[in-house]
Order: structure tokens, then C-alpha cells, then sequence
């Protein structure tokens, strides 16, 4: 099998670079080995605010939501919030743009009793100038506080029970949303995981619901978080979900996005070094150049700076399932790269940005998300690295953590981290008493904290991937403690980690690099 994102490197191939959190590094890699880059972006679709009308007034397995609307009526609008896009993209987010027009056949319809609310679980609150800048200022200024607001997890007046799934699941959803005529849920699908049943199910849930699929039982038993055949977790958003709509009337508006991630001033990152024109291979190495020089703070600056000028590829709205069905397809249609083979050794470079360090530092806890959650999971079929072989990262496992919105993670780290590494056994012994510390919740409720149980739910997160992996080496890194408490070992140059990671790999074994920034997934077969 061949394939245009995939090159085996002999020796006249360019050097590979890789991200090492908010610097970029050349790394030595052996001739022979396969690099994967992902897929060039999807063509965007020409005019948005057409398909967006035309997936209102066509929606599968549903009438059309004028159809559903009357004067009089409440209609809640929930949205995701800021963890997606990665990394955040030019104004105006599509979430605006589908409210635009959504509020706009609402006042056409007479419907003036609207409320509005960010889906965040136990994510954290967004500052005034990221719901502003997420909606658009008129939508802000028409809506915030009072109408547009944070779903609050820990607020139990505010909560409604549905019910109990024949499993066994408590179902609990936010009082607004179950009381509402009909309820429109504004997605933004980033991966395969994201939307569907989970948009509701998950989004506006409390404590009770969340606790039927976050915890290390659940992801121990999926096999794939992007495959929802596969996903033991999914299933159980849809056992909830599906209770949900026999309770909630609710229209799913889905879109998706291609994988242009960085502007053209950075744009050839994503792309295979052999292919650079003389251009980019001048503004690599000025890169380079300048992280080497610049302190961390301006490392991040030269990332963040410029939104990402993501294209919308598909809008997708109706009934749950048949509108997810399609959202699914186009995100596979962007991001899988067939490989053949599985290998014996994964490199893998961990970026600057996961779904839960918006405008802060990636701290250790979320270099494991990427590193054993969410890129041991960007995969179909099966996982890229065989059972039990080496996965070999680049970063410097900072001890570092953003006190406003991680400070539930820094005591999680230090303290328990430290006592076992086993998730049952964290679960068992300290979930419970943790996620209720008063001051952690207080700063949920009132801050920009994530929940107490978060960091809990992070470690719980790469459990597939620890369980799947042999060894994780960290090239990199700045301190050996931090790797230390996470379970990795720590090797000085990427020759040498190799060189680890062959003592307990077959003779002769595969050796794969593989670039996750853009996002990408791969089709191993």
C-alpha cells in the first residue's frame, strides 16, 4: 500500500522536525523510517450561510426546524465551548455564524423566549472576552449574562432527573433545557468522538451522569474513542442520549472543519520537509532560529498569534443519529491516512495545545491526554503502535501548571500521582473525597477552574493507552521527576531513545514518526 503521506526516509531525505510543546526541534531519525503527514486540507464549502440555511430546511430524519417552531414557544440553544477548535479559529467562529441565522428564523417564526447555554460539563467557565469573541459582539451584547450563560454541573436546583437507562445510568440534564419547547444544539465537530449523543448527554449533565462513563472501568474497555462502533464509552452516551430524546425535543446542528491549522506563515509544518520549496525551507529554519533565541512566553506567542484559518467542510443538521452519521464520514474523509502495518516503535512530537489549556501552559497531566488518550486513539481499526511496543515523545515535561484554571491539577500531580498510578485505585481511593474539596468547586462555579474531578477524568483519560503501550521515552524533557511520577523513562537525544526502545523491540523493527499537528488519524490495516 502506498500512499502521498507516507515516505520511508533513506539517506538523502531532509531532516524531521517535531513539536516539543511550544518549540520546534529536528530530530535524527534512521534511515528507513516511516513518516506519516497528514491529508492536505478539504476544499471548504463557498458559501456558508447557504448551507447553513439549506441544512435547516433539509435535515435528516426530522421536519424542518421552521416546522418545529410557533410563537410562544422556549427554545434552548446549547453550544460547545472553546476547547474546540485546536487551536482557536478566526472570528467569526462558525458558532456564530450558525446562531446568526438560527436567531434569525427564530424572530421570523415568533419566537422571542430564547435562552442560550455553553455545554461545559465540568470544563471551565469562558471569560467574558471568549464568549464574546465565540458568539460575535451582537450576539454578546444582546445575550450575556442573563439569556447566554455557563451550564454549572454542581448547581442541583438547576438540574432535572430523567431518569434511569435499563443499565443502570442515572440521567440528569439541566432544568432549562428539559423544560424548553425544544432544544437546538449548535456543534462544532473537531473528531469522530465529538458530537452526537454526547453533545446533550454529555454537555449539560451533572455529577450522577458523568460518573456512568468517566471512570477507568469505561475507558479501560474502549477500544477506540474515534471509532463509535468500537467505543464502549459512545455506547453509553447513546444508551443516555437516546433516553434523552424520548424526554427532550432536541435539533442537532453539526458542522466540521478541515485541517488547516496553521496560517500561511506556518502552514508547511503539516507538510513533508522533501517537499519544501525554497520559501518554506527559509522560513523553517528562521523558525527555528527564533525559538532557539526567544524565552518560552514569546515561543508560544509565535503559535498563538495567529487564529487558525480553519474552512468549514460540512453542515449537518435533524435528528441525532442520522445528522452524526454524516459528520462522522467527513471527518473521516479529511483525517485518515491509510498505513500498512503496525509498528514496533512510534515517535510522536506533543504540540503546544490540547482541548483543556485554551490561553494556558500544557502541564504533564495533559502531555499524557495526547501522548496515551487522545494520539494513542486517532486511529481506525486498529492502533498504529502494536501492543506493547515503545511510544517515543518529544517535550520538555515542564513542571508547570496555570494555577486559574489548573489548580485541582497540581495537588492531583504532586500529591496523588506520587501514591499509585493505577486508575481503579485512584478512583477507588481518592476520586471521591477530592471532587469535593469547596475551594476547588467554588473556582468551577465562580473562576475559569476546571471541575475537581478533571484532572482525575485526564488520568482516567490515557488509561487505553497505558494499558496498550509497552514503554513511553520522553526526549526533551527539562527534569527526569516529572517523567518519573508519569511512568515514562527519559533519554538525552532521540538516537539514544531509539537505541532504548530497540532493547525490547523485535529484530530489525518498525520504526514510525508520525505528525498529529495538523490533526490527523490513521487507517492501519
Amino acid at each position: 500500500m502506498t500512499s502521498p503521506n507516507i515516505v520511508y526516509l533513506d539517506k538523502h531525505s531532509a531532516p524531521r522536525v517535531q513539536f516539543s510543546g511550544d518549540n520546534l526541534i529536528e530530530v535524527d531519525l534512521p534511515v528507513g523510517t516511516r513518516c506519516i503527514y497528514p491529508k492536505p486540507p478539504l476544499e471548504p464549502i463557498k458559501d456558508l450561510d447557504a448551507a447553513i440555511r439549506y441544512a435547516l430546511t433539509h435535515p435528516y430524519g426530522c421536519e424542518p426546524l421552521y416546522a418545529k417552531l410557533r410563537p410562544g414557544m422556549k427554545v434552548v440553544i446549547a453550544l460547545d465551548d472553546i476547547s474546540l477548535p485546536l487551536p482557536p479559529m478566526r472570528t467569526p467562529d462558525v458558532r456564530e455564524r450558525v446562531l446568526t441565522i438560527v436567531l434569525e428564523m427564530l424572530a421570523d417564526h415568533g419566537v422571542e423566549d430564547i435562552e442560550m447555554i455553553i455545554a461545559l460539563a465540568y470544563h471551565r467557565r469562558l471569560s467574558d472576552a471568549e464568549v464574546e469573541r465565540m458568539v460575535g459582539k451582537r450576539i454578546f451584547d444582546r445575550f450575556w449574562p442573563d439569556k447566554l450563560y455557563h451550564h454549572d454541573a454542581e448547581d442541583s436546583a438547576a438540574m432535572t432527573e430523567l431518569g434511569t437507562t435499563p443499565e443502570g445510568d442515572v440521567v440528569e440534564l439541566n432544568a432549562a433545557a428539559v423544560e424548553a419547547d425544544l432544544v437546538i444544539y449548535c456543534n462544532l465537530n473537531l473528531v469522530p468522538m465529538d458530537g452526537g449523543h454526547k453533545s446533550v448527554g454529555v454537555g449539560l449533565c451533572g455529577g450522577k451522569t458523568l460518573a456512568a462513563h468517566h471512570n477507568p472501568y469505561v475507558t479501560r474497555e474502549t477500544g477506540s474513542y474515534m471509532e463509535p462502533e468500537k467505543s464502549h464509552m459512545q455506547g453509553i452516551f447513546d444508551r443516555i442520549g437516546r433516553l434523552v430524546n424520548e424526554k427532550v425535543e432536541i435539533f442537532h446542528i453539526e458542522t466540521t472543519l478541515n485541517n488547516r491549522m496553521f496560517d500561511r506563515n506556518l502552514d508547511f509544518l503539516g507538510k513533508n520537509p522533501d517537499e519544501y520549496t525554497t520559501r518554506e525551507k527559509l522560513a523553517l529554519r528562521a523558525v527555528l532560529f527564533a525559538l532557539d533565541k526567544v524565552p518560552a512566553g514569546l515561543r508560544e506567542e509565535i503559535f498563538t498569534r495567529y487564529p487558525a484559518p480553519y474552512g468549514v467542510t460540512g453542515v449537518f443538521a435533524g435528528a441525532t443519529e442520522p445528522t452524526h452519521k454524516r459528520t462522522i464520514a467527513k471527518c473521516y474523509e479529511q483525517y485518515c491516512v491509510e498505513v500498512d502495518g503496525q509498528a514496533d516503535i512510534q515517535v510522536t512530537g506533543i504540540p503546544y495545545i490540547s482541548p483543556y489549556n485554551i490561553h494556558a501552559f500544557l502541564n504533564p497531566l495533559l502531555v499524557q491526554v495526547l501522548a496515551q488518550g487522545y494520539f494513542h486513539n486517532l486511529h481506525r481499526n486498529k492502533p498504529l503502535l502494536k501492543q506493547g511496543g515503545t511510544l517515543i515523545i518529544t517535550h520538555p515535561c515542564s513542571d508547570r501548571f496555570d494555577h486559574d484554571q489548573h489548580a485541582s491539577y497540581v495537588e492531583f500531580f504532586h500529591k496523588l500521582l506520587p501514591q499509585t498510578r493505577d486508575a481503579v485505585q485512584l478512583h477507588k481511593r481518592f476520586e471521591r473525597e477530592f471532587s469535593r474539596n469547596p475551594a476547588y468547586i467554588r473556582m468551577y462555579r465562580t473562576g475559569i477552574a476546571y471541575h475537581p474531578n478533571h484532572p482525575f477524568f485526564m488520568w482516567y483519560w490515557g488509561e487505553r493507552g497505558r494499558q496498550w503501550q509497552g514503554r513511553c521515552i520522553v526526549v526533551g524533557a527539562d527534569n527526569e521527576y516529572v517523567p518519573e511520577i508519569l511512568g515514562y523513562e527519559t533519554a538525552p537525544n532521540m538516537t539514544e531513545a531509539i537505541r532504548m526502545a530497540k532493547e525490547s523491540a523485535p529484530r530489525n523493527p518498525q520504526i514510525t514518526s508520525i505528525n498529529f499537528a495538523p490533526i490527523m488519524m490513521t487507517d492501519v490495516r
